[in-house]
């Protein structure tokens, strides 16, 4: 039960790079993914810019070799989990008992919007295949058949918090010794629904976002796709390349204030880093680097905010919101944001919160502005909190 479960590959497709290396450079040179939107077709193209991936699905599909009719969500998982799986290098994968448990919110809605007003003109048209992956499992049960896993495969979908919750989830059964390896970690594709449901909520930005600044108007949608693979200690003691981390903290925690908005006193958050932190035996002083949930909203942020002052009290360590790069990949957030923090370990980075100006006022403190590399970071709190108060955190830890 106390036995550690190490951190043995990454793997990752966002706004800002089609894998780790090209997101890292990303990162390091401080540039952003969002942009007018190419590929979604909306009538807010002008007027919303959101963090797409730079390719078409037909690019995606030769990417991840599958086929181009299978879901946008799908392919990114796919280009991901394939990446995570062979940077892990583990032999004998097969051998072992392994599991993929992957999040998602959108599953293939992406292919049903485009099925939909064809059908409903003419019921005899549109191809039936753009819906039968409709639901969120369907997505999860494609790319494991695409990795041949078939120990354990799931699906979560608890909004914004599913990847973190993915991740915590396969280290708990390795814990009990019921998985050896779990790829685990979200994807999610921008889809019309998403996009006009947030602006329903008037919480998304016409202007790239500013998490966590005091003049913050909203958050930037994006997609894309994160995964880590988690083994134990058995199958980490027997890789060629030795694990940078472990994950040694997580924890859900539900406020349970509003369908979509936090509490402003941000009880779900401070419960959620509180306990991840006594699972992992640290004190707060002990975080080195916090990748922040950092939405830009003004709800989520002063939420946060409010629980990290709490917590922390006067001793905050650097923290940055990374979804100033990748806009908001609702349920690919986590997983995106566990492959950054493990970065972090790996190469001792702390990350900027790109076009933050003005310290909130009701804060003490505020993030970093600028890439440094060479810090000594040792445990990495990455936050994601959730629609319905479902609150997550995640602490990585160096070997």
């Amino acid at each position: 039960m106390s036995a550690p479960v190490f951190i043995a590959g990454t793997g990752i497709i966002s706004a800002i790079g089609n894998n780790t290396a090209e997101n890292l450079a990303s990162l390091e040179q401080e540039k952003a993914g969002m942009g007018e939107m190419r590929f979604l077709n909306s009538i807010h193209r002008q007027r919303l810019p959101v963090a797409e991936v730079k390719h078409s699905n037909s690019e995606l599909a030769e990417m991840a070799e599958m086929p181009a009719h299978v879901s946008r969500t799908a392919l990114l998982s796919a280009i991901a989990a394939k990446e995570a799986l062979a940077d892990a290098a583990i032999e004998n994968f097969h051998e072992l008992r392994t599991g993929f448990i992957s999040a998602n919110t959108v599953g293939g809605m992406d292919k049903t919007e485009n099925f939909f007003p064809e059908f409903l003109s003419n019921h005899a048209r549109g191809r039936l295949r753009s819906v039968v992956h409709h639901e969120c499992g369907a997505v999860t049960e494609l790319v494991a058949d695409k990795l041949a896993i078939k120990n354990y495969v799931s699906t979560i979908s608890t909004a914004c918090s599913s990847s973190a919750n993915s991740i915590f989830c396969g280290a708990r059964l390795i814990k009990q010794n019921i998985l050896d390896v779990v790829i685990a970690g979200g994807t999610d594709a921008l889809a019309k629904f998403t996009l006009n449901g947030f602006n329903t909520l008037m919480i998304l930005d016409n202007k790239y976002c500013q998490p966590f600044d005091e003049n913050r108007r909203g958050l930037n949608l994006g997609e894309g796709a994160g995964y880590v693979v988690l083994v134990s200690e058995k199958v980490a003691a027997k890789l060629a390349k030795k694990p940078a981390c472990t994950l040694s903290g997580y924890c859900n925690a539900n406020d349970a204030y509003h369908q979509t908005a936090s509490s402003p006193e941000g009880t779900g958050s401070f419960l959620a880093m509180k306990g991840a932190m006594q699972k992992s035996n640290i004190k707060p002083a002990d975080i080195s680097y916090i990748n922040l949930h950092g939405t830009g909203t003004q709800n989520n942020d002063i939420a946060e905010g409010t629980a990290i002052k709490l917590l922390f009290e006067k001793d905050f360590p650097p923290m940055s919101s990374t979804k100033s790069f990748t806009g908001h990949t609702l349920g690919a957030s986590g997983g995106v944001e566990a492959v950054f923090s493990v970065l972090s370990i790996q190469h001792g980075l702390i990350y900027p919160n790109l076009r933050f100006q003005t310290q909130m006022k009701e804060l003490p403190f505020a993030p970093e502005t600028k890439f440094s590399k060479g810090n000594q970071v040792n445990h990495v709190l990455s936050n994601s909190f959730g629609f319905g108060g479902n609150c997550s955190s995640l602490i990585f830890s160096k070997t």
